[in-house]
Order: C-alpha cells, then structure tokens, then sequence
C-alpha cells in the first residue's frame, strides 16, 4: 500500500471543515486503509448450484485443516490453511440424502468435531475430521439444534431453536439439560414487567452464541427482542431491543457476554453497548449506543470486533462490506465484493487471517 502524505494542521483543518468530517486527519487515513484492505475471492469446487455457506472452522490441534459447511450438503475441506478446498461427502449419508441437508455450524477443538443441520442431524469426529459418526437424536428434541460447541474429548454442549441447552460428557450418547423452564414459561411469567413483543412470540430463537465463559446470547425469531442465559441460571432473561426497528442479528463483542454487546437492526443499523462498561444482564433494558454507519439500507448480518484491535468489520445483504478502525464508532465501506452477486452472512477471523461466507458459494479471504 503506498504510504499516504501526512498533510500540515492548517490543511488538516480546512479538509475537515470542508468535509464535515468529525475526526483528525490520522483517523482519516487509517478510515481509508480500511476501506482499501483487499478481500479475495477463494475459488471453491461447488458441486451444486449457488449454496449458501453457513460456517467455517480449523481444528486448533491442526490449524491447516479446516471445514466448510453450507446448504445443499455442501461439506468442504482444506488441508493447507484455505489456500485450496476439496468437495467432501459423509460416508454415512446417502448423496441422494446429503443434498437435503443444511449443515449450519461446527466446532472443533484438539482433534475432536462437531456439525448440526436441519433436517436435524448431529455427527460427530474424534480424528480430525477423517472420519464421521451420525449422532442419534431424540425425537422428542424441542426445536432444532441451531448451535454446538465443543469442550473436550466427548464433551459438547448443544443448544435448540427452543432454548433449551443441552451438555454430554460420553460423545453424544447421553444428553443432560441445563435450562429448566422453558421460554415460552418465562414469558408468560414476566409479559407484564416490560418486556415489549414478548406476546407475539412464536417459540423459537435465532442466532444463539455461546461466549468462553458459557453464557449464551438469542434473538427472537421475530426480531422484537432478545435474550441472555448464564450457567446455573434455571431461564432465560428477556430484554427490549431498545429500537423500534426489528433486531437482525446480534454478537459479543469479546470473548465474553459481559465485556459487551453489539446489535444489527433493520435498515443497515448497527448499535453496541458501551465500550468499558459491564453488560448487567438482570436489566430489561441494557443500553445500547448508535454507532456511524451509512449502510444504504442493506441490512447488517454479522460483526467481529478484532481482539486486541481497534478494528472491526460488518458484512451484509448486497455484498456489503464496511471497516472500522476506531473499535465501530464510525465505518468506513469496502468494495471488495460490490461486484459479486452475493449476500454475506458470516465473517470470523483465525489470528489474522478472516474469512466471509455468503451466498452463491462466495467464499472471500483477506490473505
């Protein structure tokens, strides 16, 4: 990249009046580097038409080996760090079978694996991904499993489209639950203390994540409001969105539920809690500050604040990418994929190299 001229106070000065810009002249131009950082198209061997690509991980026990899932039994694997994909199939899964999955998320750590999917399906490796065993699950399961994390050789914990979470400590064979009402209870015990949308619930939850500590972030399949559980909590915490707007996606901001929070809503909108103050989850309503994005209206899928950084990214519908380099008080857009027929749903960094996956099999890397 070619080093920018670093312009005098008085030049500085007129630029930003005539811009209307609110930041100094190092902000600015570190704002342009992240604009400009590359993100490269990865050519991947598709065997089906336009899949969308839901997740991606590399085994820390092997960091070269790395998994791709996606819809349409998309399963795809690299041996050499992302550089190259091989098309992969699961030998206990019929091809005619396979093609009517969607493998949603995986989790990998010291060898062993995990991956779910709807229809609901849960298999599972204690060699790295060499070999696969389906997992039976109970009929009885309420909701889909929608996330999976494993802890150690044969431990995971599971949770389901319902709330409920679910630990096993013998690779899948018993399952112990860990939340002891359900959510649809705990709104009915709480609809008249102000949890707004809390009526029009439709018993189930989107876009659970489980932090380092254990604890868990949901949203409300319809957006209205959202949810924390911490361990040996006996329920979900329901809490207002704090925006008229329907809530799109949610994250942590660090490793950890009460370092921070950050919030998409409709409309390209992006909010988080404030930086340095810890998230009290016993409060209906946690605050949460508007951060400077001009999204065009496309809405906001994911975010990652990078450790140990000021920089963050955002990516969404349209193939929209945006930058921050300022911890996401203001954004800056990318262009690396304006070009590219996709939406983007996913972004996740392995030390510093990051990954976006989105549809029509669109996979980029910033390396």
């Amino acid at each position: 990249m070619m080093a920018l001229p670093t312009p005098d106070r008085r030049t500085a000065l007129q630029s930003a009046a005539l811009a209307g810009v609110a930041f100094s002249a190092p902000d600015a131009v570190r704002a342009a580097a992240a604009a400009t950082d590359t993100w490269k198209a990865v050519d991947l061997p598709i065997a089906t038409e336009s899949p969308i690509l839901f997740d991606i991980e590399f085994d820390p026990a092997n960091p070269k080996n790395g998994f791709i899932v996606g819809n349409k039994g998309t399963f795809l694997q690299t041996t050499d760090g992302g550089n190259t994909w091989q098309a992969k199939s699961f030998a206990n899964l019929d091809p005619e079978e396979e093609i009517n999955y969607r493998f949603t998320k995986m989790s990998f750590l010291d060898g062993e694996g995990w991956i779910i999917g709807k229809p609901a399906i849960l298999l599972h490796t204690r060699d790295s991904g060499a070999s696969w065993e389906r997992v039976p699950l109970s009929p009885k399961l309420p909701g889909d499993p929608y996330n999976i994390v494993a802890l150690g050789s044969g431990k995971a914990e599971m949770s389901t489209s319902a709330g409920a979470i679910y630990t096993t400590e013998n690779s899948g064979r018993n399952w112990k639950a860990q939340v002891r009402e359900t959510i649809d209870a705990t709104l009915n015990r709480v609809s008249s203390s102000g949890v707004q949308g809390a009526s029009y619930f439709s018993g189930s939850i989107n876009d659970i994540q489980r932090d380092a500590d254990g604890s868990y972030l949901a949203v409300s399949s319809r957006g209205n409001f959202y949810l924390t559980y911490r361990p040996g909590d006996e329920f979900w915490i329901p809490h207002n969105r704090g925006s008229s707007r329907r809530i799109t996606s949610m994250g942590f901001v660090k490793s950890r539920l009460e370092d921070g929070l950050w919030m998409s809503t409709a409309g390209g909108e992006i909010s988080r809690t404030t930086p340095g103050s810890r998230v009290d989850t016993q409060l209906i309503d946690i605050p949460f500050d508007r951060l400077q994005i001009k999204s065009g209206g496309y809405g906001i899928l994911d975010v990652t604040f990078l450790p140990n950084s000021n920089k963050a990214w955002a990516v969404g519908g349209g193939g929209t990418i945006f930058g921050s380099t300022d911890g996401g008080r203001t954004w800056q857009k990318n262009k690396s994929a304006d070009n590219l027929p996709t939406n983007l749903y996913k972004i996740k960094f392995f030390g510093d190299k990051g990954y976006i996956l989105g549809s029509n099999g669109v996979l980029l890397t910033n390396a």
